[in-house]
């Protein structure tokens, strides 16, 4: 997802020195000279000749290589989720637009906006911060799983919450979108019940309605 001039100079504000990225991510100060100096980790030098890395950049360097990335770093990037916006994404339109009326009637508490394909559900994420995306797998331009690894990787949006969700019948792409970040998967045809309440309990609307199954075709990320 491509970020606008604006939004990296805003966001590009906490500078740390090689020692203050050793210690974030629990190695010795070396160990982050190497990453620097092998140019695996990008950074700038100061007139002093001291390394200096920008937070945006020591979190995609951690995000490329699967490593945790520190609270700390997610808490500087991150801009604030707008808890009242839901997203759907799915290129099927009658689909999204009856998940859509769904929501807004169970959960009259949220706005919900709809995207059709990767590139328009891009653009909706980085300038609205939607607090739950509904994100369809198998979608023109950008595919779910490719979209999905790239909320996860752009910490200038906050943590969104995601429920993929697939008419395609594979373990793999459960599997590949749960690695990917989703916090849920729910396969179609969709248990609509069972869906809106993921999406409140997401949303930290309140318990679950009761009797409400959460059934095998929901996967929740520990």
């Amino acid at each position: 997802m491509g970020k606008t001039g604006m939004s990296k100079i805003d966001k590009r504000v906490r500078i740390y020195s090689a020692l203050e990225v050793a210690n974030l991510c629990g190695v010795v100060n070396q160990t982050a000279i190497n990453w620097i100096k092998s140019g695996y980790l990008k950074a700038f030098m100061t007139p002093g000749g001291q390394f200096r890395v920008y937070a945006e950049d020591l979190v995609a360097f951690l995000t490329e290589r699967g490593m945790r990335i520190p609270a700390e770093l997610t808490e500087e990037l991150s801009a604030p989720l707008d808890d009242t916006l839901v997203l759907v994404v799915d290129d099927d339109r009658d689909l999204n637009t009856i998940l859509k009326r769904l929501l807004e009637r169970k959960l009259p508490q949220v706005r919900v906006a709809q995207a059709f394909d990767g590139f328009e559900a891009g653009k909706i994420i980085a300038e609205r911060h939607p607090a739950l995306i509904f994100l369809d797998v198998d979608l023109p331009g950008i595919d779910g799983t490719s979209l999905c690894k790239r909320i996860r990787s752009d910490a200038s949006i906050g943590r969104p919450a995601v429920i993929a969700m697939t008419g395609l019948d594979s373990e793999d792409i459960k599997a590949d979108m749960l690695k990917a970040g989703a916090d849920s998967f729910f396969q179609k045809p969709l248990d609509f019940e069972a869906l809106v309440a993921r999406a409140q309990e997401l949303l930290g609307l309140g318990a679950e309605a009761p009797g409400s199954p959460q059934g095998p075709a929901s996967q929740h990320k520990s």
